[in-house]
Protein backbone atom coordinates (compact mmCIF):
# COMPACT_ATOMS: atom_id res chain seq x y z
CA UNK A 1 0.00 0.00 0.00
CA UNK A 2 2.75 2.38 0.61
CA UNK A 3 4.63 1.88 -2.60
CA UNK A 4 1.16 2.55 -4.09
CA UNK A 5 0.87 5.89 -2.52
CA UNK A 6 4.49 6.61 -3.52
CA UNK A 7 4.07 5.71 -7.24
CA UNK A 8 0.65 8.28 -7.38
CA UNK A 9 2.87 11.24 -5.73
CA UNK A 10 5.32 10.80 -8.57
CA UNK A 11 3.05 10.41 -10.97
CA UNK A 12 0.91 13.84 -9.76
CA UNK A 13 4.21 15.69 -9.20
CA UNK A 14 5.02 14.95 -12.90
CA UNK A 15 1.61 15.96 -14.08
CA UNK A 16 1.54 19.12 -12.35
CA UNK A 17 5.00 19.77 -13.99
CA UNK A 18 3.79 19.68 -17.14
CA UNK A 19 1.56 22.64 -16.66
CA UNK A 20 3.76 25.32 -17.43
CA UNK A 21 2.45 28.97 -16.70
CA UNK A 22 4.43 31.76 -17.60
CA UNK A 23 3.49 35.16 -15.44
CA UNK A 24 4.50 38.40 -16.39
CA UNK A 25 3.55 41.38 -13.69
CA UNK A 26 3.21 44.96 -14.34
CA UNK A 27 1.84 46.62 -17.30
CA UNK A 28 0.67 44.33 -20.70
CA UNK A 29 -0.85 44.82 -23.64
CA UNK A 30 -2.52 42.29 -25.31
CA UNK A 31 -3.54 43.13 -28.81
CA UNK A 32 -6.74 41.02 -29.96
CA UNK A 33 -7.31 39.41 -33.45
CA UNK A 34 -9.66 42.19 -34.48
CA UNK A 35 -6.85 45.02 -34.16
CA UNK A 36 -8.06 46.64 -30.69
CA UNK A 37 -6.00 46.35 -27.64
CA UNK A 38 -6.21 45.90 -23.81
CA UNK A 39 -4.41 47.27 -21.29
CA UNK A 40 -4.26 45.02 -18.13
CA UNK A 41 -1.41 44.85 -15.16
CA UNK A 42 0.05 41.15 -15.58
CA UNK A 43 -1.24 38.29 -17.65
CA UNK A 44 -0.46 34.44 -17.22
CA UNK A 45 0.01 32.36 -20.16
CA UNK A 46 -0.36 28.47 -19.81
CA UNK A 47 2.58 27.30 -21.97
CA UNK A 48 1.36 24.13 -23.56
CA UNK A 49 -1.96 26.32 -25.28
CA UNK A 50 -1.01 29.75 -25.15
CA UNK A 51 -3.94 30.71 -23.14
CA UNK A 52 -3.56 34.45 -21.51
CA UNK A 53 -5.68 34.69 -18.31
CA UNK A 54 -5.88 38.15 -16.84
CA UNK A 55 -7.75 40.49 -14.39
CA UNK A 56 -9.75 43.63 -15.49
CA UNK A 57 -10.22 46.62 -13.45
CA UNK A 58 -13.18 45.19 -11.37
CA UNK A 59 -10.94 42.10 -10.50
CA UNK A 60 -13.00 40.08 -13.34
CA UNK A 61 -10.93 37.01 -14.64
CA UNK A 62 -10.53 36.62 -17.96
CA UNK A 63 -9.28 34.24 -20.22
CA UNK A 64 -8.11 34.12 -23.81
CA UNK A 65 -7.10 31.64 -26.24
CA UNK A 66 -4.80 31.73 -29.00
CA UNK A 67 -6.85 32.47 -31.75
CA UNK A 68 -8.60 35.46 -29.51
CA UNK A 69 -5.25 37.42 -29.82
CA UNK A 70 -2.52 38.49 -32.19
CA UNK A 71 0.71 39.76 -29.91
CA UNK A 72 1.30 40.65 -26.00
CA UNK A 73 4.22 42.26 -24.55
CA UNK A 74 4.63 43.42 -21.31
CA UNK A 75 6.86 46.31 -19.38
Amino acid sequence: MRKLGLIFILILSFSCSLLEVEEFTGGCTIILADGSSIQVDGIEILEPTQTITYRDEDGKLWSLFKEDYRSYSCN
